[in-house]
């Protein structure tokens, strides 16, 4: 039988097992319940918010604090609760971000609060997001590439972001 001779529901069952050759694996993405939305609209940022909830007394600009951390914080690769995920920074993220971790859901999923992750016209900028799920998708599992939930379409964004690690409150 040739391809134009294949029935149409054929073609597709052939199209989604030749889609699962080759590649690493797909990292799955975890079932989330409803996940609430921005909560408040307190017009503060992602470091003065981390910095009071955390009381981790660090400055500077958000992809800064991994470095500032050193010698004074207790850095790591894997997340905990209460500890400040760090973003590195990107053309989209020029100042960095920084979210606090508030639960471990899984392997490969943490829930944060963090501020002023906007929507891209700015509506949300400042907001705080509780609760909000944050996915590892690095091939080595290691949290160094994240996917974001993104509360204006109730889903993960596209963006792959790239995280320095987590900073623990505690000193060194």
């Amino acid at each position: 039988m040739t391809f134009k001779a294949m029935p149409r529901r054929g073609m597709v069952g052939l199209v989604l097992l030749l889609a699962g050759c080759g590649g690493p694996a797909a990292v799955r993405t975890p079932h989330t319940a409803r996940v609430p939305g921005y909560q408040s609209s307190g017009g503060v940022s992602c470091v003065p918010y981390a910095r009071a909830r955390t009381g981790i007394e660090l400055r500077g600009d958000a992809w800064e604090w991994w470095d500032a951390a050193a010698g004074r914080y207790q850095r790591g690769a894997r997340p905990a609760n209460g500890h400040v995920l760090v973003f590195g920074r990107t053309r989209r993220l020029p100042q960095g971000h920084l979210s606090v971790a508030r639960r471990v859901s899984g392997p490969r999923e943490i829930r944060v609060d963090h501020a002023n992750w906007a929507e891209a016209g700015g509506g949300a900028r400042g907001r705080v997001a509780e609760d909000q799920p944050v996915l590892d998708v690095s091939a080595a599992n290691d949290w160094s590439a994240l996917r974001v939930w993104y509360p204006p379409i109730q889903d993960y964004g596209n963006t792959v972001f790239a995280a320095q690690g987590f900073v623990s409150p505690r000193f060194i």
